[in-house]
């Protein structure tokens, strides 16, 4: 069985865990050289899933069995799963993350759809409301978005941006289960599920994986934390003009509620939800955050 087989058994099996029927959908997407990935399931009104960076869309299986009477399209993004990546895609990642997802919604047939996004996801939401504000209708932030205000990523994220220190480190720490755990402590988000915990390792293992993730912290964080550049500021706040639902776990190790409190009052419209859980709250909040997430949606589609 090659890498991308054990892939796809991993991510069956988490699917079934949580009940989630669902069925994959490539799309060609000519920049990244080859096809996104896509995880179609349920029907109604559509609304897109993106995850964070090095997690494959099908993370989300606990929050999808409880977003009945939508059509979820559920992204893997370029390198992550099994969607396609180039080389340099990261050396232009904003550009090259708002020409991805408006490809992958002119491919799926989709003039605009909300969008609910953890992480890097929420950033490349953020870009892509920025730039193409038509394409994204509403938003739902599970977690703290990535380089948003003043917020940083853990330390070992930091020292993994270090082009050296991150080439290293990776080799000395290859994908395993115990890797896995660790770095669900990291996002406290421990213990994880093991279909989960075996759905991560097998995405690790794929290739264009490493290259990707590495780069993209690089293009993202130094050492000392987000590089200013990147970061999503109070101005570009104010000009998401998108209805928000923000999920803000109350341990996450990215950024403090105070932080999603800071987001709220820039943005126009905007509601902030504080629950349990850490980087990932969707993981053990789920029962909790997808009434909410449903009654949003119903309002805002």
């Amino acid at each position: 069985m090659d890498k991308r087989e054990q892939f796809v058994e991993a991510q069956r099996a988490l699917l079934d865990r949580y009940g989630v029927e669902a069925q994959s959908r490539f799309i060609e997407i000519a920049f990244i050289g080859g096809r996104a990935h896509v995880l179609v399931s349920g029907e109604g009104p559509a609304v897109v899933m993106i995850n964070g960076i090095g997690t494959p869309g099908a993370m989300f299986a606990p929050l999808m069995s409880e977003l009945k009477n939508f059509q979820l399209f559920v992204v893997d993004l370029p390198g992550y799963g099994l969607t396609d990546t180039t080389d340099g895609f990261a050396k232009n990642l904003q550009s090259n993350a708002v020409r991805f997802l408006t490809g992958v919604l002119d491919k799926l047939g989709l003039e605009t759809a909300p969008f609910v996004a953890n992480s890097m996801g929420s950033l490349w939401t953020i870009w892509l409301s920025l730039d193409r504000p038509g394409k994204v209708s509403s938003m739902i932030h599970l977690g703290c978005p990535a380089v948003v205000l003043d917020t940083s990523a853990p330390l070992p994220m930091r020292l993994l941006s270090v082009k050296i220190l991150g080439r290293l480190l990776t080799r000395l720490q290859p994908p395993s289960e115990k890797q896995v755990e660790q770095l669900s402590k990291m996002v406290h988000e421990y213990p994880m599920e093991p279909e989960l915990i075996r759905l991560l390792v097998a995405t690790e293992k794929l290739p264009g994986f490493r290259s990707m993730f590495l780069s993209t912290l690089n293009k993202l964080l130094r050492l000392s934390g987000n590089r200013p550049g990147m970061r999503v500021t109070r101005e570009q706040l104010t000009r998401l003009q998108q209805p928000a639902l923000i999920f803000w776990g109350e341990d996450d190790p990215f950024g403090s509620p105070e932080t999603g409190k800071q987001m709220v009052e820039q943005m126009s419209d905007a509601e902030l939800h504080v629950v349990g859980g850490g980087h990932a709250p969707w993981l053990t909040q789920s029962k909790r955050i997808g009434p909410i997430a449903t009654r949003f949606l119903n309002k805002v589609i």
